[in-house]
């Protein structure tokens, strides 16, 4: 205990720590003033200031904690965005991607110069009787995994696949003017590599493959497994290029001829009967044509 008296005597204070049995000591302090009629007792008690500290505490603590869940939270959320991202991808193409993440609705574009592949497996059916399951789907993984590879190294857009067959797009959704020269040298490049699997594997594997260019309108259809694809008589003359076409060729139409004929070699093949179409002239894509002597 502590004792204070001021110069005049009449206020005094005293102080202590006062000891509750469990618990750790509460300073307090007395003071004492005359007063008219008495003495005035003011007792400071700090346990309330003490008590507001360890509040104070406590919500400092449990708010690191929260944002600290917070933090581990919005980690996990952009690593599933990253990945809801990359699979949004894998069925479409960026710029298409981009436009449904900004919010529109509906996607349909016209295009007046794109150039389109078809590329499909020669006996395919007689294939799928003569082969087990397992060995029959992992035939077909080789194929389109082999094909994956080299429309992405030829920056084209896979469309889709529909059965053995396999739809690719050069001037769609980006516009370039080398639309036909690119798919012509990635159509090139997939009968080189057939070639290659063939060897490697000592096997006969064989596919068609048809060309055509012109207009086609591309967009967006369905809600739940939506897919971006093509439509128009663009796209019905290159499969039916392929489905005449010959093991191991590439058949193109005239029109695709036109914008190849400078830098490709081509043989006419002659009037071809096109279902729903008629009769129409048809070229072989050969090669490309040797560089010039001093280029």
């Amino acid at each position: 205990m502590r004792k204070r008296v001021d110069k005049k005597g009449a206020f005094a204070t005293a102080a202590a720590d006062v000891k509750l049995a469990g618990a750790r000591p509460i300073p307090i302090e007395v003071s004492l003033r005359k007063v008219e009629g008495g003495i005035f007792i003011h007792v400071r008690d700090d346990s309330r200031v003490r008590e507001k500290e360890a509040l104070l505490k406590i919500y400092t603590t449990s708010l690191e904690e929260k944002r600290a869940e917070l933090e581990a939270l919005n980690a996990a959320l952009s690593v599933e965005k990253a990945k809801v991202e990359e699979l949004l991808l894998n069925i479409l193409p960026r710029e298409i991607a981009e436009r449904i993440k900004d919010g529109e609705k509906l996607i349909a574009d016209r295009f007046e110069d794109v150039s389109v592949l078809f590329v499909d497996i020669v006996g395919f059916t007689q294939l799928a009787r003569e082969m087990k399951p397992r060995e029959l789907v992992e035939l077909l993984n080789e194929f389109f995994t082999i094909v994956d590879l080299l429309v992405g190294e030829h920056h084209l857009e896979k469309i889709k696949t529909i059965g053995d067959a396999y739809m690719i797009v050069s001037g769609v959704p980006r516009k370039r003017d080398d639309h036909a020269t690119a798919i012509a040298d990635l159509a090139l490049a997939i009968r080189g590599a057939i070639d290659a699997f063939n060897a490697a594997r000592g096997s006969e594997f064989q596919v068609r493959a048809g060309i055509n260019s012109g207009p086609t309108v591309a967009g967006i259809i369905g809600v739940k497994k939506f897919a971006y694809d093509l439509w128009g008589d663009t796209v019905n003359l290159a499969s039916r290029m392929e489905s005449s076409g010959e093991p191991g060729r590439i058949q193109v139409t005239e029109a695709t001829r036109a914008l190849l004929e400078d830098e490709f070699i081509l043989s006419p093949r002659g009037v071809v009967q096109v279902k729903g179409i008629g009769e129409i002239e048809t070229y072989w894509l050969e090669g490309r044509r040797p560089p010039a002597s001093g280029a």
